[in-house]
């Protein structure tokens, strides 16, 4: 029998906490023992890791791995804390099971428990043997934690404990489940044990809720129980907050939600409220960091302020007892830490060192405290603001200079370091307004007096020691010897931290998720301090130092495997110099000597030892790295410097050393170093056949030449007087080719013309130019396949020469190029200082300058294409070559070339580009042009540098008229939006006056009567203007402003309560904007929404709960509706069908049970009866389930049409139109043409369909978190 502790499989159940929490039942001591099979359901996989290349590094590659495996873990490091290997997915749980070691207690509890009572593990296996694998597990975890000598403790036999496979250790989950999951497993381990109550006597605490009726004062109360509080994080400040909200704060029912009182028998006042009852020595506080938004349908963190004290008085929270005001005090000793969002993450904890097991020291601080000062001075944009403007007469500077000034302070703009954390420089301005005074217009700031005086002293304190800890309301926290200290372990790692570090996780992506209180009346024993040994059992003792010593052994063995190489001593008797190279005498037994060397051995011991080698050697031995080459050997460097370890000197392993006198080799002076390396070129040479004519034959052959000697030494070596040269290379589009060494070329070296070991050349006498050369399986006249780019002369200067043919290879320099183009076009010289290279494209057009220090190649040209010699500099590597035009069309040919440093901000490239322009004013931004040759998104970071947004050279920017808007205002395209139909609207001034319709404009006249379809097809839209407006403005100052755009004077609107607001979607209205109170902001309006205004007949002001119906009654007889009147109808109560039923009803003077209603939608052209047949008895909870119209299948929102039939006049059950009916058959047709041609399609290419067609990768399914526990009852 076993018992598995199962998730529901929610990848943040977080946020569904609150609403399980009642059906999650914890066990107590007096509780019944689950049945054999019972599954404790909690919250599922929650996070994959966040850290793929990590993982791919210790799983993706077999080869490492293995070699990984074979080395013992490293010791310790400086903290003298050990980490906890992630296994690819198991952050949160290395996370908790630390926070558990770091609880003393715990830890102490779990191993008092002997084998006696939870077994052994020789035992697990045995049949009948009854081993609590779990806590022994746990237990051998702990000691390894305090006492093994390893950087990082593995949890692989615990997960298996667990029953997790390697899919489960790869996969994450929530660290808030994980602790009642674990808490559970080991409940159940630990039943008929003296430890059955572990967890319990320290973590589990009582809540009491509590019913007051106002009229007898009879209270009615119920106690809950908890192994941790779950506190909301949304809308709350802090800890504090929130607490005071639960176990402060009361609820009252009155009015319309009276309480029914038991003694009172009726429905009475009440006042509900709930309090702390009994409080655990370790108190958990889980964090509601994830939400759902039910607008968005989306899961989403919240990354709001969240703050927390280091020691909280529970006091207020609590029933009032006579117990010491410390009973109720706690210190803080975990924070468990999530970084990242809803779907991916890490998990690490920062950890309180209450026993002082750790060594608590900043050898950063310790080694440089001038640059861990200047790092912190950097880290807080604060005092480097203030700073700047201390430096600033009258402490006054415009606030564009503030960003190039903070530049040129630390070497890094605002928007690269700070603006991800703490927002625009504008934005973060205003938020410190209490230091930094900006002007009316935002253009300048100046220091505060005060805020000039805390500048100094912020100064004068950043400059004292930072080796100090943090001060707090803990006694004695100043003492640094005696107080804890804290660490962050995350995984492996281990980081001493200051208390003010915990800060930094109040708010953003990376913040506290869990916090673990202890009481502060919990004292450790003397003996406890700085000793790791005490409380663990003697077994595990002996367990612990005999793996130390193991560890050990192993690590002498890898030190001394790891520190010893093979080298390759060639000896020099028996080698001799024969065609530029070293080659053996004798056999390679007797040339080569392989030995076994310490690298931590000096050069001297080297040497020593080869003297005993080397019995009967007469003069100096010296030894030297050589190189095997297929030339044969090479010496490059003489080994100097006895006193040096062998990896001082730069010996790897695998070294050839050569030894010998350091002069010569068989009376050979022998060449040494590497530019004179030889290499080995095959040498093609075209001779005549021996048949004789015209016919000719290849013959090849291997030469040797050194690095350094000139090409030319090929004619030489086949005692040639002259001849031409050819090079096989590759073009870009992969072909090999033959390519003409040009004659001044011959004097380079054979390195600088780029020929290596195996590289081909091929030799062909000057005065036969009709030998043939075999290219692709086809001849060729060998001087035409000269490699070639035509230059054409762009400049202003004439010359003989329109254009020249340049001959190049891939690694020709682009400077060459240009000179020789220069020098053929018999140009002036001065040319050479001041142009250009251009590439011309298919279609005449000059393209982005190429700089002189590329090789063809690098600059990707391509043999026999055209380049443009035009005057004017090519631009350096750090600077940007970009075209810009006027406009946001781009005419071909109109563009204007510029030349700026990619470290320009965008503000002064649109000086710059202005003042080429001769335009005025700075009503003026930049646009990109995207890749349809349109303007795209506005550079609106205009401090932030080009490089910083990813221009590039010949990127074209476009000069947009209009000023971008200043940081938290919109630009909202306004319209003026009039239903068909218009029962009831207003009409417009000159329609008032002269008593007729208007049609003018974009309007339309719409039919009064007829189906709802003509709602939709007569509404109207009409452009009124855009609005400038801030979003800290209200939904009423919108309409305001709006009513003063021109075209909107045409109509008699008395006040903006008579106008209605929709956000515009495909020039449809979609969202409907209610409260007119609320600011903009809090709408969420994008960049690009539109909003529509509907003028009313009387004034409204919407509730967050009214909704807008356009309700239409059919017309008795007819298969037609009447006008369409706007109907609000209030949902307080639910958006429930009778509620709806009502409302209608009241606003026809109907009676309810004399009307039936359905919802339209128009794009089926199908009416759905809304009824309540949905409201049914569920069997097993016996009470009713409530509909909701906002669901399936009806989905009611704002806007949305319903037709009204009067059952006393008309009873039949059709709430079609005709035109509906046209419709469908409209539809019916378009689907049926859609079917055949994809049947059609699918019958031609049902093969290649079947094979191209891939599967999308849908997101990873849910998962549950489950511990499987024998079952010990």
């Amino acid at each position: 029998m076993s018992v598995s502790i199962v998730g529901l499989g929610f990848r943040h159940a977080s946020c569904l906490l609150g609403t399980v929490l009642g059906a999650v039942r914890f066990s107590s001591p007096g509780d019944p023992p689950p049945p054999s099979g019972f599954s404790f359901t909690m919250f599922g996989d929650l996070f994959e890791e966040d850290y793929s290349s990590e993982s791919n590094n210790q799983y993706g590659k077999e080869k490492k791995l293995k070699t990984k495996v074979l080395e013992p873990p490293a010791p310790r490091e400086f903290t003298n804390l050990s980490g906890i290997r992630n296994q690819g997915g198991t952050c949160y749980l290395n996370s908790l099971l630390q926070t558990l070691h770091f609880t003393p207690e715990f830890r102490e509890a779990l191993f008092s428990l002997g084998p006696e009572e939870l077994g052994s593990f020789e035992d697990k296996d045995k049949p009948d043997a009854k081993v609590r694998i779990i806590p022994l597990q746990l237990q051998r975890m702990f000691a390894q934690l305090l006492l093994l000598d390893q950087d990082a403790a593995s949890t692989t036999d615990l997960t298996d404990s667990f029953g997790w496979t390697s899919d489960e250790e790869m996969r994450q989950h929530d660290v808030q489940e994980l602790n009642r999951i674990l808490f559970s497993a080991l409940e159940t381990s630990l039943v008929g044990t003296s430890g059955h109550d572990l967890i319990n006597r320290l973590y589990h605490g009582t809540i009491v809720n509590q019913v007051v009726c106002k009229e007898c004062k009879n209270v009615s109360e119920k106690q809950e129980d908890f192994l941790d509080l779950t506190v909301a994080v949304k809308n709350v400040s802090g800890l504090e907050d929130a607490l005071w909200n639960m176990y402060v704060e009361e609820e009252v029912f009155d009015y319309d939600n009276l309480y029914h009182c038991g003694t009172c028998d009726r429905l009475v006042k009440a006042a509900k409220s709930a309090k702390l009852r009994k409080l655990p020595p370790f108190l958990t506080v889980s964090l509601l960091r994830f939400n759902f938004d039910f607008v968005k349908h989306e899961r989403y963190k919240e990354t709001s302020c969240y703050t927390f004290p280091l020691r909280i008085n529970l006091k207020p929270f609590c029933e009032q007892s006579e117990l010491d005001d410390l009973e109720y005090v706690y210190d803080l000793f975990s924070v468990i830490i999530h970084q990242g969002g809803c779907y991916g993450g890490h998990y690490h904890v920062y950890i309180k060192d209450v026993d002082h097991l750790g060594n608590w020291e900043f050898q950063e601080e310790k080694s440089k405290p001038d640059l861990q000062n200047q790092e912190e001075i950097d880290d807080d944009p604060l005092i480097i603001l203030k700073a700047v403007l201390l430096q600033e007469e009258n402490n006054l500077i415009p606030v564009d200079q503030l960003g190039q000034k903070l530049l040129k302070k630390i070497g890094i703009s605002w928007n690269k370091k700070y603006r991800k954390r703490y927002g625009p420089l504008r934005k973060f301005l205003q938020l410190h307004s209490q230091i930094f005074l900006l002007s009316s217009d935002e253009s300048t700031v100046s220091l505060l007096k005060n805020g000039s005086l805390q500048a100094e002293s912020d100064f004068q304190r950043k400059e004292q020691p930072l080796l100090q800890t943090h001060a707090s309301a803990s006694p004695g926290l100043h003492d640094t010897t005696s107080c804890p200290h804290w660490f962050d372990i995350n995984d492996s790692k281990v980081q001493p931290i200051k208390e003010k570090d915990i800060e930094r996780q109040f708010q953003g992506k990376e913040s506290a998720y869990m916090l673990f209180y202890r009481k502060s009346q919990l004292q450790r024993p003397p003996e406890a301090r700085a000793n790791p040994r005490y409380g663990v059992p003697c077994h595990l003792l002996n367990e612990m130092d005999a793996a130390n010593i193991e560890l050990q052994r192993k690590r002498a063995e890898c030190h001394s495997a790891n520190n010893n190489f093979e080298l390759h001593l060639h000896l020099g008797p028996h080698y001799h110099f024969f065609n530029g190279a070293l080659h053996p005498t004798s056999s390679q037994a007797e040339s080569v000597w392989d030995l076994t060397f310490d690298k931590r051995t000096t050069l001297g011991d080297l040497r020593q030892s080869v003297f005993q080698l080397v019995e009967f050697w007469e003069g100096d031995l010296v030894l030297s790295v050589a190189k095997l080459v297929p030339a044969g050997l090479h010496v490059h460097q003489r080994l100097a410097g006895d006193d040096l370890t062998l990896c001082e000197v730069g010996i790897e392993d695998g070294e050839d050393i050569f030894v010998w006198n350091g002069v010569e080799v068989g009376g050979i002076h022998i060449p040494t170093g590497s530019d004179c390396e030889p290499v080995l070129i095959n040498i093609l040479h075209l001779t005549a056949s021996s048949e004789g004519g015209r016919r000719q034959q290849t013959v090849e052959a291997a030469h040797v030449f050194p690095s350094n000697a000139e090409v030319r030494a090929v004619l030489t070596a086949l005692a040639m007087p002259e001849g031409v040269l050819f090079v096989s290379t590759t073009d870009p589009v992969g072909e090999e080719n033959w390519v003409a060494i040009p004659e001044e070329d011959l004097k380079k070296t054979f390195r600088e013309q780029g020929l290596r070991n195996g590289s081909s050349l091929l030799v062909q006498e000057s005065n036969d130019d009709n030998s043939l050369l075999l290219r692709q399986g086809k001849w060729f006249t060998g001087m035409n396949e000269i490699s070639w780019l035509q230059i054409h002369n762009l400049c202003e200067v004439e010359s003989e020469k329109k254009q020249v043919k340049i001959s190049a290879t891939v690694n020709t320099v682009v400077f060459e190029i240009r000179t020789k183009a220069i020098k053929e076009l018999k140009l002036m010289k001065e040319l050479a200082e001041n142009s250009c290279l251009r590439p011309i494209d298919r279609n005449g057009k000059l393209l982005c300058p190429v700089p002189d220090s590329y090789t063809v190649k690098e600059a990707e040209l391509k043999m026999g294409s055209s380049l443009g010699l035009c005057p004017g500099k090519a631009p350096t590597p750090s600077q940007l070559f970009l075209c810009f035009t006027v406009g946001t069309e781009v005419q071909p040919g109109a563009e204007m070339e510029i030349i700026v440093e990619e470290t320009m901000s965008v503000r002064d490239c649109l000086k710059l580009m202005l003042e080429r322009c001769g335009l005025p004013g700075d009503m003026w931004h930049l646009r990109k042009m995207d890749w349809c040759y349109e303007a795209g998104e506005p550079l609106c970071e205009e401090d932030a540098s080009l490089k910083e947004l990813m221009i590039r050279s010949g990127d074209t920017l476009l000069l947009t008229e209009g000023k971008l808007l200043p940081v938290g205002f919109l630009k909202v395209p306004i319209w003026w939006y009039q239903p068909g139909g218009p029962s009831g609207h207003w009409k417009s001034l000159e329609d008032q006056m002269n008593g007729t319709p208007s049609l003018g404009g974009a309007w339309r006249a719409a039919s009064t009567q007829g189906a709802p379809g003509d709602l939709y097809a007569e509404a109207s839209l009409r452009h009124v203007g855009d609005l400038e407006i801030s979003e800290e403005a209200t939904l009423l100052e919108l309409k305001a402003q709006a009513m003063t755009l021109s075209p909107s004077s045409d109509f008699v609107i008395p006040s903006p309560a008579f106008l209605r607001a929709w956000t515009l979607e495909s020039k449809s209205p979609s969202r409907l904007l209610r409260i007119n109170l609320q600011r903009l902001k809090e709408y969420k309006l994008g960049r690009k929404t539109e909003i529509c205004l509907e003028p009313l007949q009387k004034e409204e002001n919407l509730g967050p709960h009214d909704v807008v119906l356009r309700t239409q009654l059919r017309v008795p007889g007819k298969r037609a509706y009447g006008p369409h009147v706007d109907l609000v109808w209030d949902t307080a109560r639910g958006w429930t069908t009778s509620s709806l039923r009502q409302c209608i009803a009241h606003s026809c003077s109907l009676p309810v049970e004399k009307i039936e209603i359905a919802k339209y939608f128009p794009e089926k052209f199908e009416w759905l009866p809304v009824s309540s047949w949905n409201q049914q008895i569920t069997k097993r909870k016996k009470k009713k389930k409530q509909d909701n119209l906002q669901g399936a299948p009806y989905y009611l929102k704002d806007g949305d049409t319903i037709g009204i039939k009067n059952l006393l006049v008309e009873d039949d059950e059709d709430f079609g139109t005709a035109r509906d009916d046209l419709g469908k058959a409209a539809q019916r047709q378009l689907a049926l043409g859609k079917q055949k041609s994809q049947e059609a399609l699918r019958v031609q290419g049902s093969d290649v369909c079947s094979r191209a067609k891939t599967p999308g990768r849908p997101r990873a399914p849910e998962a549950s978190l489950s511990i499987h526990v024998g079952s010990f009852r």
